[in-house]
């Protein structure tokens, strides 16, 4: 290691020309040897491929360790049935570093309806089954039954929401927090570059690993009870429904960088302990490592299998900001990433889009300048930055708070700069509008040259619901601003002459939906016209509210009851957004008979779905394909016909489903 890594702090570089790239973090001993390597400091254990990129956090966590004189290697997907992967390295000299990759892996591997995907975009080749279930368990195991004691560090995404007792879906039990399964020493939740580095360098002054129980943005174990907040013990939110609510608000509150407490679950006789979160980075410590000097390449190791799906979604998209207040219960971001919104200068996102430039097959798009919420470009308030967020209310639903900022200026002047450089004919944004916060800037500047130069025919944004019942429990505002917000879509884009449109994206499902509210929502669509590319059916995901809701009934923000949707019902929920489907006929004729809306279905101008269909037309795709009759040999179709079929697709050769 270079002994200037022992240096404290974060020190922030003057030079701000993109470090030069000496080449792939080692996957190999010869890669090791080729770099000078005789034993790594850590091995990074991902359950993703090994893309150099900083969209995929194993290579962001080597790469800070790297900048600081640290060597890292990395074991990506290795075959957890055998021993032999996780030996490839040899041992570190400081420790291992263990992630399940960019998604939980229990995610990565099921659908909502918890069957196995076929793909993983995270794969080489996107082939799935290339890591275990519940990866991060199984990767410490293998590490543990090989290395002893030696120093093991848990984090990214699977970690960080699982760090407290949690609901867990697939086996619809409360699991105890992770480390306790895992036998990991520390835990770092959250975007952990600066606890890795302080771990780092902690190990490195010859500290023992289980005397690092200090440290911000991390969990640990302990025998001691210590003193902080409470929470009810893992044993009781597994047997009590009530104690599980209590504990997901505590949490809930969890993760605010102003609140110096310690959170302690109990956990059979011992306890966890969650330190304080970590304060956001500086605009300068978010820049820096965005200049670290990946190579934005899968691992060529992939190239026999064409590479690794994940990497084109990101490779000609910039991340512009990380953190998001916008606090939608069914996401689980607010206790990953925080609730502080930090934003790169304009100068670095204008460095990375030069540098795009120069790839041999950029084509003059840039395909995203956003993150989570793309048009969330600096703290909320300014009281945010001295005393941390509120308690007692969110920053902008069920209504916004008059104290919110909510000028557009920094993200307009950064895609304005992006826009004028040489060999850039587009940028769009892709990455989710908070529209409800756009309309609250009373300078229109951005809300035009975001029509004008930034979307493709069609604005994508997530009103969710139309039901202000179902709205109120997603922590959505009501549907009227949404309502609004097309109305002064419509009226710049008329003035512009474009003739695009806002494609809207619903979840279905949610807790908090009857059956009355999907079909209000799908009476809203039949007045759309057209019926919506994209629907989600809720997926309760571990560490979110809405997931709490669903296991306990419960809204633990507001302590109300909360009627959730689950089994047969949640799929007629699920169908009638989508009730031209025919294999969706039988579930969508029985929700409207079941919600007294037989008005519904018939011949009439309102009407959904007829009233009777042939059997045949009524089957799901298994249920015909199950159909033990031997179908007869299909005619082969008019080329009239295929002629009619290829209209209903628009130029990009996606298919359009209109309703007439």
């Amino acid at each position: 290691m270079n002994k200037s890594s022992k240096d404290s702090g974060q020190k922030v570089r003057a030079d701000k020309t993109p470090k030069e790239n000496k080449g792939f973090l080692p996957m190999s001993k010869k890669e090791m040897q080729a770099q000078g390597i005789t034993q790594c400091d850590f091995i990074l254990v991902t359950g993703d491929a090994y893309v150099d990129h900083p969209s995929f956090g194993a290579a962001i966590i080597g790469r800070v360790l790297q900048s600081r004189g640290f060597s890292v290697g990395i074991i990506a997907q290795p075959k957890w049935q055998e021993n032999a992967d996780f030996m490839q390295l040899g041992a570190p000299r400081l420790g291992f570093l263990v992630t399940a990759g960019n998604l939980d892996s229990m995610v990565n591997h099921f659908t909502v309806n918890k069957k196995r995907r076929q793909e993983d975009v995270y794969a080489p080749g996107g082939k799935a089954g290339l890591r275990p279930d519940r990866a991060t368990i199984v990767y410490c195991g293998k590490i543990r039954e090989n290395f002893g004691e030696i120093p093991l560090i848990i984090g990214g995404i699977e970690a960080s929401l699982r760090r407290f007792a949690h609901y867990d879906y697939w086996q619809e039990k409360v699991r105890r927090p992770i480390l306790f399964d895992s036998r990991a020493d520390l835990l770092v939740y959250g975007m952990g570059e600066r606890a890795i580095l302080e771990i780092a360098e902690n190990l490195e002054a010859g500290i023992p690993v289980h005397q690092l129980t200090h440290i911000r943005g991390t969990a640990v174990i302990s025998r001691e009870a210590g003193e902080g907040v409470m929470l009810p013990s893992t044993e009781s939110v597994s047997a009590d429904t009530k104690a599980y609510t209590e504990a997901t608000a505590q949490i809930y509150q969890s993760n605010n960088a102003h609140d110096p407490q310690v959170y302690i679950q109990p956990t059979g006789n011992r306890y966890l302990w969650q330190n304080p979160p970590q304060p956001p980075l500086s605009q300068a410590e978010f820049d820096d490592l965005y200049d670290l000097p990946f190579t934005y390449r899968w691992h060529p190791a992939y190239d026999p299998v064409g590479g690794v799906p994940g990497l084109n979604e990101v490779k000609f998209s910039i991340t512009a900001n990380r953190g998001c207040y916008g606090n939608c219960t069914f996401c689980a971001l607010a206790i990953h990433q925080g609730k502080y919104v930090q934003m790169r200068s304009r100068d670095s996102i204008v460095r990375e889009a030069k540098r795009m430039t120069k790839e041999p097959d950029f084509k003059g798009y840039i395909h995203d300048i956003g993150g989570p919420t793309a048009n969330f470009s600096h703290l909320a308030c300014k009281k945010q930055a001295v005393r941390g967020y509120c308690k007692d209310r969110e920053c902008l639903a069920p209504t916004p708070c008059k104290n919110i900022d909510p000028s557009h200026k920094p993200y307009l002047e950064t895609l304005r700069a992006v826009r004028k450089l040489p060999g850039i004919k587009k940028v769009f944004i892709r990455s989710g509008i908070r529209y409800d916060y756009l309309a609250l800037d009373p300078d229109k500047a951005f809300f035009r040259e975001l029509v004008e130069h930034h979307i493709s025919g069609q604005l994508r944004v997530a009103p969710e619901h139309v039901s202000d019942t179902v709205l109120a429990h997603m922590g959505k505002p009501a549907f009227n601003v949404y309502e609004n917000f097309v109305r002064q879509f419509r009226q710049i884009d008329g003035q512009l002459g474009k003739n695009q449109f806002v494609l809207p994206y619903f979840i279905t499902g949610h807790p908090g939906c009857t059956l009355q509210d999907a079909v209000k929502l799908a009476e809203y669509i039949r007045e759309m016209g057209f019926f919506p590319e994209q629907v989600q059916d809720f997926y309760p995901t571990p560490g979110s509210v809405a997931t709490a809701m669903y296991h306990t009934g419960v809204n633990p923000l507001t302590m109300e009851a909360v009627y959730v949707p689950k089994g047969r019902e949640k799929n007629m929920q699920r169908a009638l957004v989508q009730y031209n489907k025919r294999e969706n006929y039988l579930l969508v004729h029985e929700a409207l008979t079941k919600a007294y809306r037989d008005d519904l279905i018939g011949t009439g101008k309102k009407a959904l779905i007829p009233a009777k269909v042939k059997k045949s037309e009524s089957q799901s795709p298994q249920a015909k394909k199950n159909n033990k009759t031997r179908p007869a040999k299909p005619a082969q179709a008019k080329q009239s016909e295929i002629n009619q079929k290829d209209k209903s697709r628009g130029k990009n050769g996606k298919k359009i489903n209109r309703i007439h």
